[in-house]
């Protein structure tokens, strides 16, 4: 016993044991000092050095954009460049879209109507979603086509499918491929993923003002930028697809002496097609989501009456172009969703089709070649009867109850808003733009060397000095203040709701759906509803990115939560902890990892929202590269603000990743 009561020698040296929790309190006693330091320094240097610029302000940088912008437009048809290579492909892709547009969408040559009328588009919609699903998604199917022409908005719909379509066959042309070779080939998977991980860390905004400057405004620019935008899900799904392939089949198909692209057609291929039709679907997501965004850059279709509309703050028109997007994107994740149920149900068949189904597929296509050749010959089967007016309905009680919202519950709505202004955002927003750029700076990569390690911090001063270089940096602070307060209520969200899917399957199961449609929504709709209860402010945007991001924090805080051995919660059980004890002392600790990726997600789903509530009164960088697309001498200083957006999306994503990992570490 006299040994267990010896004291250790005073060696200077912390014993091992003693070292990870000497090492676990370290970390947080350094956050509060540099907190700390940054009150300190604010209250002595407040107003010193914050490089503040007023809207109408250019910066050097900006200008000389500007005239990239104007050089590039007076050599656009003489230099090699742009006429051998990217005017080429301008045109292949105006061609691909205005021969997709003709089919469905936009009348052609002497033809008043275009070449497939509504009655043909629903009967071809209603028989390839049950070619490739089922009954019931190929009466959503009909329901849903049959509703835009119910609500007036026929061609506006047609218009964003022909682009959807467009961009999504082109990115599945090169997502596929390039994703089975990463499949293949780790060394090509390494080379990849840096690029991909960049791409999908981008807020959608910002492809639009860059490419812009290459491919100009319209249509053909709508999709080149969605296929950047919705080629990675295709490429990153199908890779893990085939690597996903058991090994074991792979290695019995090599001792049955078959070469490589039989291994790949006959064994790869067919036994990933469900998951890479799941990366169809995502590709497809996407896709909308980044067409309607593009109507900034004057894209056609229902994105644009929804920019129009948010400009003009007509709630009603909004509201009915954006339930209309909302219902395409219902109907495309649902048919691709069962299309990739059926794929799994004929691998499980052998690929045989049930006996009944081929006859009963040619009487269907024998019907539908019949219902396009009237769409394309008759008048009344091309163009959709009536005039609309169950849009003009659901815009006026929009309307009616945007007024009603605003009469009876602006106090309540107004108290909200102004709590949370005055009591979070203003203050913090303060403390951002009011100190010394450098000393903000400091923070920013002290807070980056700390969470992340010594890599995320450099990451974060490099991204630092960039950000001063865009001449933005007032602006990029109020945007980064707007972010942390929204991703802050995302966690708050992601906590309480994600703890109790995580510890309930009953809840999982009656929530989860919902949040799965939230994630189907483009982000441009959750500005409508928040734009008739708030107005046109920043905190409109504000929650419509709590709202937009909150979905993807639960399902990941449920699904760690749900992770957490049974047998640990049953042993803090035994041990006498009640609930609040084992969610808070267990639960939440063990699922650390998935708490960091959670704020991972959750920042980059808000930035990218709160970007685009620059429509509606955000301010800051989002209206300045609104502000760049519809005034030619902002340009400049809108595309600066694309970038400074790159800028804080890469460093909120490598500080967030690497504490992730630091976490499972």
């Amino acid at each position: 016993m006299a040994t267990v009561l010896e004291k250790p020698e005073k060696t200077g040296k912390v014993p091992a044991a003693a070292a990870p929790a000497a090492r676990k309190v370290g970390r947080p006693m350094v956050l509060a000092a540099i907190l700390v330091a940054w009150l300190v320094l604010f209250a002595l240097l407040r107003g010193r050095q914050t490089l503040t610029l007023a809207a109408a302000d250019l910066t050097g940088l900006h200008r000389w954009l500007n005239d990239v912008n104007d050089s590039i437009g007076a050599n656009r048809n003489s230099n090699p460049l742009f006429l051998y290579f990217f005017n080429e492909i301008r045109l292949v892709i105006d061609n691909l879209v205005t021969f997709v547009q003709s089919l469905v969408s936009q009348p052609t040559g002497s033809r008043p109507v275009p070449q497939i009328g509504w009655l043909g588009v629903v009967g071809l919609t209603g028989y390839v979603s049950w070619a490739v699903g089922n009954w019931r998604v190929a009466l959503l199917a009909v329901a849903g086509f049959t509703f835009f022409g119910l609500q007036g908005l026929w061609q506006e719909s047609m218009d964003t499918l022909a682009l959807t379509l467009s961009a999504v066959l082109v990115a599945l042309l090169i997502g596929i491929p390039l994703g089975v070779w990463a499949g293949l080939s780790d060394r090509f998977n390494r080379i990849m993923t840096p690029f991909l991980d960049f791409m999908q860390t981008m807020p959608t905004f910002v492809y639009l003002a860059p490419l812009t400057l290459i491919f100009l405004i319209g249509g053909a620019s709508a999709v080149i930028t969605t296929v950047i935008y919705a080629a990675p899900p295709a490429i990153r799904i199908t890779a893990h697809a085939i690597r996903s392939v058991p090994k074991t089949t792979v290695e019995a198909a090599d001792s049955l002496g078959t070469t490589r692209s039989q291994q790949l057609l006959k064994v790869l291929l067919p036994m990933s097609k469900r998951t890479v039709v799941m990366g169809v679907n995502q590709t497809i997501m996407a896709a909308l989501a980044m067409v309607t965004i593009a109507a900034l850059i004057d894209a056609p279709g229902l994105g644009k009456t929804v920019v129009q509309a948010l400009q003009s703050l007509d709630v009603g028109t909004a509201f009915n172009a954006g339930l209309a997007i909302v219902v395409m994107a219902i109907v495309l994740d649902r048919v691709t969703t069962a299309a990739a149920g059926r794929a799994e149900a004929a691998r499980r068949r052998g690929g045989r089709l049930l006996k009944w189904r081929g006859p009963l597929l040619a009487a269907g296509g024998v019907a539908v070649a019949v219902l396009v050749y009237l769409s394309h010959t008759f008048v009344w089967a091309a163009e959709f009867p009536g005039n609309g007016t169950a849009g003009s309905h659901i815009a006026s009680a929009a309307d009616t109850t945007t007024t009603w919202l605003q009469d009876h519950l602006s106090g309540l709505t107004n108290a909200l808003r102004d709590a949370l202004t005055n009591g979070l955002l203003n203050p913090f927003q303060t403390l951002l733009t009011d100190s010394p750029w450098w000393l903000v700076g400091a923070v920013l990569v002290a807070l980056g060397a700390v969470l992340g390690g010594w890599r995320a911090g450099v990451t974060a001063a490099v991204c630092v000095g960039l950000l001063v270089g865009t001449g933005l940096w007032s602006d990029s602070m109020t945007t980064l203040a707007s972010t942390a307060v929204a991703t802050l209520l995302v966690m708050l969200l992601g906590a309480v709701f994600g703890v109790w899917m995580g510890r309930s399957p009953l809840v999982d199961r009656l929530v989860r759906p919902t949040l799965d449609a939230a994630q189907v929504m483009p982000p441009f709709v959750y500005l409508v509803p928040f734009l008739a209860l708030f107005g046109a402010t920043r905190f409109t945007a504000i929650v419509a990115a709590v709202v937009y991001a909150a979905p993807v924090a639960i399902k990941i805080i449920a699904d760690g939560v749900r992770n957490v051995p049974e047998s640990t919660v049953e042993a803090a059980t035994s041990a006498g902890c009640n609930t609040w004890q084992i969610i808070t002392k267990v639960q939440l600790p063990m699922a650390r990892s998935a708490l960091t990726l959670a704020t991972n997600q959750g920042l980059i789903y808000v930035l990218s929202m709160v970007v685009v509530g620059g429509l509606v009164g955000a301010g800051a960088l989002g209206y300045d590269v609104v502000a760049g697309f519809s005034q030619g001498e902002l340009y400049g200083k809108g595309l600066a603000a694309g970038l400074a957006i790159v800028l804080l999306g890469v460093m909120f994503d490598r500080i967030t990743q690497a504490a992730a990992r630091r976490t499972r570490a």
